[in-house]
C-alpha cells in the first residue's frame, strides 16, 4: 500500500520561528532525522553552534499510550540532578501547530548506542564486552533506588496494581490492533495466563518501561560505560522486575534460536558477554533485592513487545510508515507470541 501523501514530521519554518522565540536561536536551523529505532521519531537539531535533539510522537501511531513525548519529558526533568544517567531536558511543546505533534527538546549526548555491532572503541577485548552488561544493570539499579517522592514524580504512576493494569492496559492495545491486522489466538493465550498468574506483595520505583541494550548511550570511547539512559515514553511507576524482565527478554545468549530478526542482531550473543543468569546476579547484589523466579516477568516482556509491535505493523499496513523493519513484523510478531506463550508453559 502506498503511503499517504502527508505533511512533513517536523516543519521547519514554523519551528525555526519557534526556537527563536523560546531560545533566541537566530541561526538557520538544520533538522537530520535520526534512522535507528522504532518508536518515536527522533531528530537532531543544529544551528551554528547550538545542537540539541528533538523527538516526537510518530505518524499515525495506533497505540498513542506508548508514543506519550511529554511523560518522557516529565521524567527526565525530574531526574536531571539525581545522579542518574540521564540526557539534560531542555523544553516541551504541547501545541500541535508547531511541528504537528507535540514534542520535546533534550540535549544530544555524545555516545553511541549498541545495535547490531560494538563500536570500535569496544570491539576487541572481551572484558569489556561483559563491561557493558554490567554497565547496563547498574545503571537501572541506580534508577531503581531514586526516591520518586523525593524528586517530584510521586504521582507519576499508581504503583499498587501496577502488574495487573499492564497486563490489562496490553489486553486492551490488542483488542483495539487485531481489526487492522489479524487475529493472533496465542497473544490472548498468554495475556489469560499472565492475568492469572500475577505475582503479589513485590516493591514499588521509577520503572522505565522500555529498558534495554538499545534504549541506553555508552561512552565513545573504552572503557565501556553508560552515559545517558534514552527512550523515556513509557516510564511510570512500578515493580522494578518489570524492568528486570523486559532487559532480559532482549539480552540474546549463543544457544537461543533466532526466530526473528531482531534476534540476529543482538550482539549479546558475542563470546564474553555475561549470561542473563549473571545479569539477574549483578542485579540483585547491586540492588539488595532478593529475585523471585521470573518466568511472569520474561513472559509479560515478550507478550508486550509482541502486542507493541503489532500495532507498529498495523501502521505499516495502513501505509504510515516507511520503516522497512516493520514489513518483517509479519512473522516476527507471531514468533514473539510463540516465545511469550512458552514462557507459561515452562
Amino acid at each position: 500500500m502506498a503511503r499517504p501523501d502527508l505533511q512533513p514530521l517536523v516543519d521547519v519554518v514554523v519551528l525555526q520561528r519557534y526556537l527563536e522565540e523560546r531560545l533566541e536561536i537566530h541561526d538557520a536551523v538544520e533538522v537530520e532525522r535520526h534512522q535507528a529505532g522504532h518508536s518515536n521519531e527522533t531528530f537532531f537539531l543544529r544551528a551554528g553552534a547550538w545542537e540539541c535533539v528533538l523527538r516526537r510522537p510518530p505518524r499515525g501511531a495506533f497505540l498513542p499510550t506508548a508514543h506519550d513525548v511529554l511523560r518522557e519529558f516529565r521524567v527526565l526533568s525530574a531526574l536531571a540532578g539525581t545522579g542518574v544517567r540521564v540526557p539534560r531536558p531542555i523544553l516541551a511543546c504541547d501545541d500541535e501547530r508547531v511541528i504537528g505533534a507535540p514534542f520535546y527538546l533534550m540535549d544530544r549526548i555524545d555516545g553511541v548506542v549498541i545495535r547490531d555491532e560494538l563500536p570500535a572503541a569496544l570491539r576487541g577485548d572481551e572484558a569489556d564486552r561483559r563491561r557493558i552488561g554490567e554497565e547496563l544493570v547498574d545503571a537501572l539499579v541506580e534508577l531503581h533506588a531514586v526516591d520518586a517522592g523525593a524528586v517530584g514524580l510521586e504521582g507519576f504512576g499508581k504503583p499498587d496494581g501496577y502488574l495487573r493494569r499492564q497486563v490489562r492496559r496490553w489486553q486492551g492495545q490488542l483488542v483495539l490492533t487485531e481489526p487492522m491486522t489479524r487475529n493472533l489466538p496465542e497473544l490472548h493465550r498468554v495475556g489469560e495466563w499472565l492475568d492469572a498468574n500475577i505475582p503479589v506483595g513485590r516493591q514499588h520505583s521509577i520503572v522505565h518501561g522500555d529498558y534495554k541494550l538499545d534504549n541506553v548511550a555508552f561512552a565513545s570511547s573504552g572503557p565501556a560505560k553508560v552515559v545517558a539512559i534514552l527512550d523515556w515514553e513509557m516510564s511510570t511507576l512500578g515493580d522494578p522486575l518489570a524492568d528486570v524482565g523486559w532487559m532480559l527478554s532482549f539480552w540474546r545468549e549463543p544457544a537461543d534460536p533466532v526466530e526473528f530478526a531482531m534476534d540476529e542482531q543482538a550482539v549479546s550473543r558475542l563470546p564474553g558477554f555475561p549470561s542473563r543468569d549473571e545479569l539477574a546476579a549483578r542485579y540483585a547484589d547491586r540492588s539488595g533485592r532478593a529475585l523471585p523466579d521470573l518466568t511472569f516477568y520474561l513472559a509479560l516482556a515478550t507478550w508486550k513487545l509482541a502486542v507493541l509491535l503489532e500495532g507498529s505493523y498495523a501502521r505499516h499496513l495502513a501505509g504510515f510508515t516507511d520503516d522497512p523493519f516493520f514489513e518483517e513484523l509479519a512473522e516476527g510478531v507471531p514468533a514473539l507470541a510463540r516465545r511469550a506463550l512458552a514462557f507459561t508453559r515452562s
